[in-house]
């Protein structure tokens, strides 16, 4: 965020890779999760983002063949409609991510106000 010091910031993405360079979970999968906790369905979700549900299942089902866990708890139809939910796996990483991603952020901004000033730029 700028400063009244230094009008620039820096930005920056992070993301978690297995070994063949997979993505396993990043910013992307950060929003379709949280997203599914608001809307409580994939379909819903999928909408929110303007991104086909078969985009959104398929980052999804990656990311649980990826890590060999569950990410959603689904409710099949019914008289109440179907929907989705978030596992306790899920949602912790959903928490450790955001969390993690928060601390980057900040150390990030902090590296680069001890850097870089306005007049190096």
């Amino acid at each position: 965020m700028p400063t009244k010091n230094n009008p620039f910031r820096i930005r920056s993405k992070i993301w978690i890779e297995n070994k063949e360079g997979q993505i396993i979970f990043g910013a992307g999968r950060l929003e379709i999760l949280a997203a599914i906790v608001r809307n409580g369905s994939i379909h819903a979700a999928a909408k929110e983002l303007k991104m086909s549900y078969r985009a959104v299942w398929g980052k999804l089902k990656d990311t649980e063949d990826r890590l060999g866990k569950p990410l959603l708890v689904r409710q099949i139809g019914g008289t109440s409609g179907g929907g989705s939910g978030l596992t306790d796996f899920a949602k912790k990483l959903l928490q450790t991510f955001a969390d993690f991603q928060t601390d980057v952020e900040n150390d990030i901004s902090n590296l680069f106000e001890k850097s870089f000033s306005p007049r190096d730029l």
